[in-house]
């Protein structure tokens, strides 16, 4: 049977590390490979691992066309819909994952309001009918539609994820360099301090990274303390102020509480007088 790996399929999902690889290797010699691995035509679409692992040790395996395929996008969207139903996958890779399939289904979705134009334009010329070469627009069968993305909270649902964790993600695909990406993927690092080292200059970040776990987590401290300070700065140590718009019960906890700190402070005031007396 002639198989084509493509290299860049082969690279559009994140590659096992080495221990999951070594797992599954081992899992393979001992059982077999359960599972067939699946194509386009001839071309390998899932099951890379496998099938190298089955090739280095002669081992036999399955295959199933896909024939639902009709484009390179719904490749990558089926292989994208694939992994982010592993349990494997990291809360990083679904939010990257999610992210990716929004841009391929965002593009999908001008190229069908571009040939629907196109074919009412050919209506109103020279008769009905696509314009020739149109591509497949459609989404595939158990895919959101084009439109289901496009919120930040069905992106996060689609992923398993929460908003929160998704503009984290969000921030550290635009702003993280490289070394702290991979920081974040080997798990060095979680996403919520990545999040905040991915807002320091990138020879920061870069530093940080290289420097280990402790230095990332310094790194995420300082720009967590940097950002409280000026808000620990506006606000005085003075009593708050009982707010007006408040219910009655509430206003006279307030007072009661105002009063009682300004008991507080007259009393340190006269143990600190009465410690200098001591003196």
């Amino acid at each position: 049977m002639h198989i084509v790996v493509n290299e860049t399929l082969k690279a559009y999902i994140d590659p096992l590390t080495p221990e999951e690889h070594e797992a599954l290797e081992r899992s393979i010699l001992a059982e077999g490979c359960r599972d067939a691995l699946v194509l386009w035509g001839d071309t390998l679409v899932d099951g890379h691992n496998r099938y190298r692992i089955c090739q280095q040790h002669g081992l036999p395996f399955q295959t199933v066309q896909n024939t639902r395929f009709r484009s390179m996008e719904d490749v990558h969207l089926w292989m994208i819909d694939q992994h982010l139903g592993r349990r494997s996958v990291s809360d990083f890779q679904r939010g990257v994952l999610a992210l990716r399939q929004r841009e391929l289904m965002a593009e999908r979705r001008l190229r069908a309001q571009a040939a629907a134009s196109a074919e009412r334009a050919d209506s109103n010329g020279s008769g009905p009918g696509s314009p020739a070469g149109a591509t497949h627009t459609g989404a595939a069968p158990g895919r959101p539609e084009p439109d289901a993305l496009k919120s930040r909270e069905a992106l996060a649902r689609a992923a398993r994820l929460s908003s929160s964790q998704v503009v984290m993600i969000e921030k550290i695909q635009k702003q993280a360099a490289p070394e702290l990406v991979a920081a974040v993927k080997s798990g060095t690092i979680s996403l919520n301090a990545a999040a905040a080292v991915a807002t320091l200059p990138t020879d920061e970040q870069v530093a940080a990274a290289n420097a280990g776990k402790d230095a990332l987590k310094r790194a995420a401290k300082r720009v967590r303390d940097a950002r409280r300070k000026p808000r620990d700065e506006a606000e005085p140590e003075s009593i708050n102020p009982v707010d007006a718009q408040a219910p009655d019960a509430v206003r006279a906890l307030q007072r009661q509480v105002a009063q009682l700190q300004v008991e507080n402070a007259a009393l340190r005031q006269q143990v600190q007088a009465l410690a200098a007396q001591l003196v």
